[in-house]
This record gives C-alpha cells, sequence and structure tokens, in this order.
C-alpha cells in the first residue's frame, strides 16, 4: 500500500505544482500579448470653427481615438495630418517659427506635406483631406 500511495501523493504533487506554474505563467502571457483593439470607423470630423486658426498656426484635434492635426499654412490653405509620429508614436506639434511638423520625442521634423525633413522618423505622416463646410473645418480620411 505503501508504494500506491506515494505515487498518488506524487501524482497529486506534480498536478498542484502545474497548476502553480499556469498560475504564475498565464498572466505574464496575457501581460505580453498585445490587445486587439477595434477602432470605430470615423469618416470624418469637425476638427475647428474657421476662426480658431490664423495663418502659421496650428491645432490639435480628436480623429476616432488618435490625435490629429490641423494646420493653417502661412499662405492661408488648410492642412490637416495624424498627430501620430511615425517613429513612436509620439504627438507632434506644429512649429511656427520653423514653419513645419515637430516631434519633440527624438526630434524628428515633417514639411507642409507630411514628408519626413529630419531626424528617425521612417515614413511620412497621415495625410487628411480638409474642407470648410460653414463655419467649421472638416478633417476627413483619403480615399484608397
Amino acid at each position: 500500500m505503501d508504494s500506491s500511495r506515494r505515487k498518488f501523493l506524487n501524482g497529486l504533487l506534480g498536478i498542484f505544482s502545474l497548476g502553480g506554474v499556469a498560475a504564475v505563467l498565464s498572466p505574464l502571457v496575457h501581460y505580453l500579448t498585445p490587445v486587439k483593439k477595434q477602432e470605430t470607423a470615423v469618416s470624418s470630423v469637425a476638427a475647428a470653427k474657421t476662426n480658431e486658426l490664423t495663418p502659421n498656426t496650428a491645432k490639435l484635434f480628436k480623429f476616432g481615438s488618435k490625435p490629429g492635426i490641423l494646420i493653417m499654412t502661412p499662405g492661408g490653405d488648410y492642412r490637416a495630418f495624424s498627430a501620430v509620429c511615425t517613429h513612436l508614436g509620439c504627438t507632434v506639434q506644429y512649429s511656427s517659427a520653423e514653419r513645419h511638423i515637430w516631434c519633440a520625442c527624438h526630434n524628428g521634423h515633417y514639411d507642409l506635406n507630411g514628408n519626413v525633413i529630419s531626424g528617425p522618423p521612417p515614413r511620412p505622416l497621415e495625410e487628411y483631406v480638409c474642407f470648410v463646410k460653414g463655419q467649421e473645418v472638416y478633417v476627413k480620411r483619403r480615399e484608397a
């Protein structure tokens, strides 16, 4: 009887050990696996009122769950881009002194077309289409 009791206790100990390892590893694996969030499809947003911007100024706005940047160029045209830097996802800002878009995280610079001028960003900013309707400036994604 002694050997069967020992086998039973060893088996029970093995099951509890596996349970303990699983209890430790499960949250760790869950933490390390990225969560895929479904973003609601936003086709266009009112980014600003027409009187909010003057030439060579900008405003950040929400485009769905991400920030966008609306710029009134020195020439008075509206330009809009995703405000998420393509390097590491920091929020960009407009430098009126240099007349371009700047990411403070790693000194990335973009021109008023969203193209990379200097720094580490690997690709241009996503550009949006701007249009004025009444007293509102609307922004929408470019159609593919």
